[in-house]
């Protein structure tokens, strides 16, 4: 079994307007079907995902659990 790449920052919450993903940038669709979409398709998405970021209204205002996490481990050194 093999690792999927994947831009997930675990902010799953879909913006009504541009239908990104706040966290990750992805469509629904795209988050659905990320696991049987080819590894081209996935970085031709990837690509995209900081333009499309941009258009998203508003940002999540609840810190990640991904940079909780790293923040938490940064206080441990």
């Amino acid at each position: 079994m093999s690792i999927i790449e994947s831009p997930c920052i675990l902010v799953c919450a879909i913006d009504v307007k541009t239908g990104y993903c706040f966290g990750c940038g992805r469509t629904r669709e795209e988050i659905g079907a990320w696991s049987v979409i080819s590894p081209e398709n996935r970085r031709a998405i990837m690509g995209d995902l900081s333009a499309r970021l941009e258009t998203v209204e508003r940002r999540p205002r609840r810190e990640t659990r991904r940079s909780r996490m790293a923040r938490e481990k940064q206080q441990e050194a």
